[in-house]
């Protein structure tokens, strides 16, 4: 058996660099547009989570950002909780609602698919987090390509 010669990892110390920067930092030039979308289920993985992190770094960097909510998308964005709505059942059970809030709340607009809410998964529009504006099935194409007619930078964020 080969002999483990390191000594063990401690708390507090570097394992990487997380300082140095490889590149330039972007900011955004006025005018120009972000949209991230998510057709993901939330809690199936951890790219919902991330690119809502995403989003919020493209805001801070200038950009008009808008998230978009479709498909299974829309399940990052209902009100969620338990025993109550609002209660956090469990480290984390709260992050889509809290991080969509901050979001907003930085001037990010978040859009939810009313077909999706409804004929998926069986919500209506008093499910969604405060904020979110539920829009038809047919917006869902005219969003992505306003967006690209606009030169916007597109994140789309996929699962199943």
């Amino acid at each position: 058996m080969p002999k483990v010669i390191k000594a063990p990892n401690v708390a507090g110390e570097h394992l990487v660099d997380y300082e140095e920067k490889v590149f330039e930092d972007v900011k955004a030039e006025p005018g120009d547009k972000a949209l991230v979308t998510f057709h993901t289920v939330a809690f199936e993985g951890s790219i919902g989570f991330v690119n809502l992190l995403q989003a919020t770094r493209l805001k801070r960097k200038g950009y008009e950002t808008s998230v978009l909510l479709y498909g299974p998308g829309v399940t990052l964005g209902v009100q969620r909780g338990f025993p109550t709505l609002g209660d956090e059942a469990f480290p984390g059970h709260q992050n889509f609602n809290k991080q969509l809030t901050k979001f907003m709340e930085e001037g990010g607009k978040v859009y939810a698919c009313r077909f999706a809410l409804q004929a998926l998964y069986g919500h209506g529009e008093g499910a969604l987090i405060p904020g979110i504006t539920p829009i038809n099935p047919l917006d869902v194409l005219d969003i992505v390509l306003l967006h690209k007619k606009a030169g916007a930078v597109i994140l789309d964020t996929w699962t199943l």
